[in-house]
């Protein structure tokens, strides 16, 4: 079912980040604690998304390998800093292919995107969402996987104008609404906000000291972390955070030009 992360604020190390923490992604790549019957593990391959200082374009480094398999990225972990940083470990619905491109982060031009769950009866309970997509869009997916789908669905939202918040809550709704035992947290960022949603998984949300970190599990014990209600769109910065249910009426909505708060 994956573990997946975000943060905002002054510029970290991966490492402090990631790696570090005493329930660190890392942690949760082989001992997770809330996984809710979706999995033990999640070795299947993993993903970070960066931006350095000043750009506007984030970097990305996936790997279809265990995260704590990978001394690389360990090392490289520990030199690289950023103040925007989404990165993802996989837990691989069974039959969807391990492959360094069916991992988290995917992305496009500013955006990086991860998902944390599954689309329930995958593919045929989607097939008229997908319809929607221009055939070019299906004919490029990074992979054959219910991730890759809801990140073009997601990104062609983006595509017509609509908000990081707008697009992951719609898709999550109108996906729920063809397939509503899915798993479907999602996360998004352009590298100044973040939009998580909610639907059927855990979410974990802590503010402070001018920084913002969303994740599926808390990464240590602090007593500073809030938990995300079911079917509710997170949407953050640096400094605040706000959160509010899905709207029901999103399932109906078509793309539209939206104007960012």
């Amino acid at each position: 079912m994956c573990r997946h992360l975000g943060y905002l604020g002054p510029p970290r190390d991966l490492a402090t980040l990631l790696l570090a923490p005493p329930h660190s992604l890392l942690r949760q790549s082989y001992a997770p604690v809330d996984m809710r019957g979706g999995g033990t593990i999640n070795a299947d391959g993993f993903g970070a998304g960066w931006y350095p200082d000043g750009a506007i374009t984030p970097i990305r480094y996936r790997r279809a390998v265990p995260l704590w398999t990978d001394a690389t990225f360990a090392a490289l972990a520990t030199e690289v800093r950023s103040g925007a940083v989404l990165a993802a470990v996989r837990s691989a619905t069974v039959g969807m292919p391990i492959v360094d491109t069916a991992c988290a982060p995917f992305g496009t031009g500013r955006w990086l995107f991860s998902h944390n769950g599954r689309i329930a009866g995958w593919p045929d309970s989607v097939a008229t969402l997908a319809r929607r997509l221009p055939v070019t869009d299906l004919l490029t997916l990074d992979a054959p996987t219910d991730s890759a789908l809801l990140w073009a669905l997601v990104r062609s939202r983006l595509a017509a104008g609509e908000t990081l918040g707008c697009a992951v809550g719609t898709v999550a709704a109108q996906v729920l609404g063809c397939a509503p035992s899915s798993r479907l947290n999602l996360l998004i960022t352009d590298g100044v906000t973040l939009a998580a949603t909610t639907v059927h998984h855990a979410l974990a949300v802590r503010v402070g000291d001018g920084a913002v970190l969303v994740c599926s599990e808390p990464t240590d014990d602090s007593s500073d972390w809030e938990p995300v209600a079911d079917r509710h769109l997170l949407t953050a910065t640096s400094s605040a955070v706000d959160v509010v249910p899905i709207p029901a009426d999103m399932a109906h909505a078509d793309p539209t030009v939206t104007e960012e708060p």
